[in-house]
């Protein structure tokens, strides 16, 4: 599996450009893709009331919904830390050619990377 990285400021353009590459490597180039979302919210693909919900208030550690359309599985963390990414690639599943990541940059962004047109009018942003 090759592993890219997209990062970037706020509002950027990071989920169009993933969009747009797992659109063309998926339909053009045949090739299996799967993305890792990083959020800095409390995610929750659940709903209150529901049954799964009901099994995580209940101190499940692990949810599993399945249906004929989709497998979504909920891990609840419970004060551990959250997963580092080489942790999430492993519960990719099932094997894909290649992972995407975005996050949002905090700080200094790399240094070996292309700035956008957005940093490039960033008055605070240096470029190589």
């Amino acid at each position: 599996m090759k592993v890219f990285g997209v990062i970037g400021w706020k509002n950027s353009g990071k989920t169009g450009l993933v969009v747009r590459l797992v659109e063309h490597l998926t339909a053009r180039g045949g090739y299996t893709v799967s993305t890792i979302k990083n959020s800095h919210h409390s995610a929750d693909v659940d709903h209150k009331g529901t049954d799964s919900w009901r099994h995580r208030q209940a101190g499940a550690r692990e949810v599993v919904l399945a249906s004929e359309a989709r497998v979504a599985q909920m891990h609840e963390l419970r004060g551990e830390a959250k997963p580092t990414l080489p942790e999430l690639l492993t519960r990719l599943g099932p094997p894909c050619d290649i992972a995407w990541s975005k996050v949002q940059a905090r700080g200094t962004p790399p240094q070996d990377r292309s700035p956008s047109r957005r940093d490039r009018h960033r008055p605070d942003r240096t470029h190589q």
